[in-house]
């Protein structure tokens, strides 16, 4: 799970599985699991984080496969997380300078993520989660060797759930489209399903 707050910090905790992770704002962290049998666990947030931080609590629901691929094909016509990005992307005029070409006033995007990206400052940063969102909300914060620090900021313009469709886009221009090899295009290839 690729996890961040809107306001505090908050504790992801999950009794069950003995997992806990500090969900910070601005930032991404990460944590994983495997869950091994069916069934609705406790979710609670493990941190004081407000006058409502005793109603911080949600369900982990562990489904067989099957019925994962019955609910997955059952819901979400809104698309996914990554289509969701692309949509914003192109409403936003972000493909008029991040194109797939030479003629770009941005980087290309395509397979940018989980790569070494060099700095105009001579710093080397890897494309993660934290790298892309940042780069939406203060893009002046690490220019891209070879570019001019003109893009805008989004910073207020986008909200968060906005800014996880957009980083989910820019990772799915980095996974090869389904069943072909080859390079990306800038369709994703879709995102990993949310629940």
């Amino acid at each position: 799970m690729i996890m961040t707050s809107q306001d505090v910090i908050h504790s992801f905790y999950v009794p069950a599985f003995r997992i806990k992770q500090d969900v910070l704002p601005g930032r991404y962290t990460t944590a994983w699991f495997h869950a091994t049998k069916p069934g609705t666990y406790h979710l609670f947030c493990a941190e004081y984080c407000g006058t409502q931080h005793s109603g911080m609590i949600g369900q982990v629901v562990v489904m067989e496969p099957a019925q994962y691929q019955s609910w997955l094909s059952g819901g979400g016509a809104s698309g996914s997380l990554a289509d969701n990005g692309q949509a914003l992307f192109q409403q936003l005029g972000c493909s008029t300078c991040h194109r797939s070409d030479t003629q770009g006033r941005g980087p290309n995007l395509v397979g940018v993520y989980g790569k070494p990206v060099q700095l105009e400052d001579g710093r080397t940063v890897m494309a993660d989660e934290n790298y892309v969102r940042e780069s939406i909300l203060s893009p002046a914060a690490k220019i891209v060797a070879g570019f001019k620090p003109i893009m805008p900021t989004f910073q207020g313009i986008v909200s968060e759930e906005q800014v996880n469709a957009l980083v989910a886009y820019v990772k799915s221009l980095s996974q090869p489209p389904a069943g072909v090899a080859g390079t990306p295009s800038l369709k994703p290839a879709g995102a990993e399903p949310q629940k």
